[in-house]
C-alpha cells in the first residue's frame, strides 16, 4: 500500500523466493510459479508479509496435498515498517515457509501438464470454426 515502506533496505532477494502479495495476482499464478521454480531448483520458499500470509499458506497447502512438495521449514517473525501517511512505527506479521521438492514432483508435474496440453487441445477443437 502506499506511504509503508520497509526501515532498512531489504538484502538481495534468493533467486528461489517467490513474495507473495494478496492483491496483485490470482492464487495459481503462485501456485503455478512454485512449480517452475521446483523445476529449475530444489527448494522454493514462499514468503508473506500481513494479510497475504493466508495465501502463502493456501499455496502450500495446494502443493503438498497434490504430493508435489514437502514442508522444510517454516518461520514467523514481525518486521518494523513506517506507515509514512500516519507517520508512525508499524509491525508486520511475516510468514516465510520453504518447500522442497518431493520424491514424485518430476512424475506428477508431468502429468499435470501433459493434463493441462490435453485440456488446451480439447477446448481449441470444439471452438474451431
Amino acid at each position: 500500500k502506499k506511504g509503508i515502506r520497509a526501515k532498512p533496505a531489504p538484502p538481495a532477494i534468493p533467486e528461489n523466493r517467490i513474495q507473495v502479495s494478496n492483491t496483485k495476482k490470482p492464487l495459481f499464478f503462485y501456485v503455478n510459479l512454485a512449480k517452475r521454480f521446483l523445476q529449475q531448483h530444489d527448494e522454493v520458499e514462499l514468503s508473506a508479509l500481513g494479510l497475504a500470509i493466508a495465501t502463502v499458506v493456501t499455496v502450500a497447502e495446494i502443493l503438498k496435498n497434490n504430493g508435489l512438495v514437502v514442508e522444510k521449514r517454516l518461520r514467523t517473525c514481525t518486521v518494523d515498517m513506517r506507515d509514512e501517511l500516519k507517520d508512525r512505527a508499524i509491525q508486520k506479521a511475516k510468514m516465510e515457509i520453504l518447500l522442497g521438492k518431493s520424491d514424485r514432483f518430476d512424475e506428477l508435474n508431468a502429468i499435470g501438464i501433459e493434463e493441462e496440453e490435453a485440456k488446451a487441445a480439447d477446448e481449441a477443437a470444439r471452438t474451431a470454426p
